[in-house]
């Protein structure tokens, strides 16, 4: 062995050794090229950290919701509400600074609202979901300063189809007995091509390790099961689109229905429905200034019922919000080529109710992007601006049955983004890249106008209409190395916020009355404000191929850290994941596929005065698979063992209120097959 490859392995083994698992549970070595459909230029830059789960590794890594599928992948993490509601969170960021897509447009519900709504997808009929971390402004707007998630599905098929074929997946087990399955059927005739899915999942409370709940600062009586996590859901989607050599025109309408209890509230569950219109559109090779051009747009219809345990509806939360989103690629220009964008976004909000601390708004947002990427050599460049126009309506008092929101109001602001990346491939593997921007987001309307108790959070929490932009500068260093199926990937961030949008508390406490009879009761009081505030982190993942026979062996590791700091009251930012380390060890052979995992995450220290520290945990699970045929079709035969140390874990990253009450998982065991025909 030469004294380079020498040094190329021993390299990739201290990165394994210093790191933790990539999600993506992959005994061979990854793809040279990656297409990142979230990315407009179509490509996974070095400049943006991107991660992607797709095929076998999806089906291994899937769970019952979004947060939960992708926790794990650096950066990401999930917000943990019970394993009902678990939003993504990524390098400390969540709510309305990370855009959840569904096919590249916005997944409409109300989620980012409060962390007891779960998003309205379901990851069992997804083909693929992408992750993009790091400030994504340019293409999505400031709501995806953390990054971007995309769901993908084929509901609207995107080129020709053959004679009728699909998949069906079934699902047993798990902490919360889990019941799943999904059946996906395609086809086409000529340029014609259809999509038909459905799917259903229902699961139990969830079973922990012997724990003791705390709600509202009380210990309650020791459980092995996580109370009121129970759920049911089901929907499916039927779709069309011509296709043909350069492009496709389509549409699709789907409907998702769940039911789940929420843990904070033991006799409360919240019936949740959305309805979406999509429409697609993608014309290449196109004579003129313009080589291709692309249309999105989608309508959606959300409604979400609180259901006390009497059975009446307590609140009643509905989200109608339509997209435009129009992109098209200029004819390159020597090494330069680029994208010019439009984006409309509409969202109409109202809740009506005991808990509607929001009063009936209106978001109104228009935009314009350029993004330009120019190859000189080795070196690869982008540059990218955006403007936006966004106006934020609040229908006041208006209907409300307990008047607190004032006069109708309205909202205007401007953000303006802007970003310079480079690339440098120096060769040998090795690629170097840097990125740099300014990025600004318009206020929610609930960090503008919010004013009631948010039951969710045991808070009264209250909005400011005097925000302004939230406004921050990153910076993000990259390296990245893969040879000979072994792979290093390091990426530095730091995020500082000259206006950061936070929930304090101010220190005071609000009287409630209570109800006929009742006595009144105080809870602390919550203001959204603008500070001064820093993220800074480091993420690594690293692959070393150890064997090709008789078995295909890799090491697979990662860690991540991320630090936040509130600048003005010098205390850390609230919720965030602590460090974080994984160690695996991977192997396949013909037919078959097995893997280790450890997962540690340390003591979680660094809180604000207002929360309590979350002690450290080792999670040790394994995996294996089967491929085999089954009457004509392709099977793949999965068993997952999880959390085999039975440790009791809690999420860092779950609200306060919250935490004590829902531990993560304990030993489960799950199995499944995916059929292909």
């Amino acid at each position: 062995m030469s004294n380079t490859h020498h040094r190329r392995r021993l390299c990739a083994l201290a990165a394994a050794a210093l790191a933790g698992p990539p999600a993506a549970l992959h005994a061979q070595p990854p793809p040279a090229t990656v297409i990142i459909t979230g990315n407009p230029l179509g490509r996974d830059s070095t400049a943006q950290a991107s991660s992607v789960l797709s095929g076998d590794n999806l089906v291994l890594k899937r769970a019952g919701t979004l947060g939960e599928t992708l926790d794990g992948l650096p950066g990401v993490t999930s917000t943990w509400f019970g394993p009902n509601s678990a939003r993504p969170v990524i390098r400390g960021l969540d709510g309305d600074r990370v855009r959840v897509l569904d096919n590249g447009a916005a997944a409409i519900d109300a989620s980012n609202l409060s962390f007891d709504h779960a998003v309205a997808v379901d990851p069992l009929v997804f083909e693929r979901i992408e992750v993009l971390r790091g400030p994504a402004a340019l293409m999505y707007g400031g709501s995806a300063i953390g990054g971007v998630v995309n769901a993908i599905d084929n509901r609207i098929p995107r080129a020709p189809l053959g004679a009728a074929g699909g998949r069906v997946e079934l699902r047993l087990g798990g902490a919360a007995a889990e019941r799943a399955g999904a059946a996906v059927l395609e086809g086409g005739a000529g340029n014609l091509a259809w999509h038909a899915d459905a799917y259903s999942r229902s699961a139990g409370d969830l079973r922990v390790p012997l724990y003791t709940p705390v709600a509202e600062g009380e210990g309650l009586e020791p459980s092995r099961r996580v109370r009121n996590s129970a759920s049911k859901g089901e929907g499916g989607a039927v779709g069309a689109a011509w296709t043909d050599d350069n492009g496709h025109a389509g549409l699709s309408i789907d409907s998702f229905r769940s039911r789940y209890g929420v843990t904070v509230e033991p006799d409360v569950t919240i019936n949740m429905q959305r309805q979406r219109l999509a429409f697609s559109l993608q014309r290449r090779k196109l004579v003129g200034p313009l080589s291709q051009l692309d249309v999105q747009a989608s309508t959606s219809n959300y409604v979400h019922q609180e259901i006390e345990g009497s059975g009446a509806i307590g609140t009643t939360f509905r989200s109608r919000g339509s997209e435009l989103r129009m992109q098209a690629h200029h004819t390159p220009l020597g090494s330069l080529t680029g994208v010019i964008g439009l984006q409309s976004d509409s969202l109409s909000f109202s809740a009506l109710g005991e808990e509607a601390f929001v009063p009936s708004t209106r978001t109104r947002s228009n935009a314009l992007f350029v993004i330009e990427e120019l190859h000189t050599g080795p070196l690869t460049w982008t540059a990218g601006l955006r403007t936006e126009r966004t106006k934020v309506s609040s229908a006041g008092d208006a209907g409300a049955d307990d008047p607190r929101f004032g006069d109708a109001s309205e909202r205007q602001f401007t953000p303006k983004s802007l970003s310079l990346a480079s690339t440098w491939a120096i060769g040998r593997g090795w690629a170097i890249s840097a990125s740099a921007g300014h990025t600004e987001r318009a206020p929610a309307y609930y960090e503008l106008f919010a004013n009631g108790l948010h039951v969710a959070t045991a808070a009264y929490e209250r909005g400011d209409t005097t925000l302004g932009t939230e406004r921050s500068r990153h910076a993000d260093v990259g390296l990245e190395w893969k040879q000979d199926g072994s792979a290093l990937k390091v990426n530095l961030f730091r995020t500082a916020f000259s206006r950061f949008i936070s929930l304090d508390a101010s220190g005071r406490h609000i009287e409630l009355p209570g109800a006929a009879g009742a006595e009144s009761s105080s809870v602390p009081e919550y203001v959204f404000r603008a500070v001064r505030a820093r993220l800074q982190g480091i993420e690594v993942e690293g692959r070393l191929a150890l064997t090709e026979r008789p078995w295909v062996m890799a090491l697979t590791s990662g860690l991540d850290i991320v630090r936040g700091q509130n600048l003005d009251s010098n205390e850390a930012l609230p919720r965030l994941a602590p460090l974080r380390l994984r160690v695996g060890i991977e192997a396949s052979q013909g037919a078959w596929r097995l893997g280790f995992t450890a997962r540690h995450a340390a003591t979680q220290t660094r809180v604000p005065t207002t929360d309590s520290a979350t002690p450290a945990s080792n999670l040790l699970s394994a995996w294996t698979s089967w491929q085999s045929t089954l009457g004509g079709a392709d099977a793949l035969w999965f068993l997952r063992l999880d959390n085999l140390g039975k440790q009791l874990a809690y999420n860092a990253s779950t609200i306060g209120t919250i935490r004590l009450l829902a531990p993560l998982p304990g030993r489960s065991a799950s199995a499944g097959v995916r059929l292909r025909f």
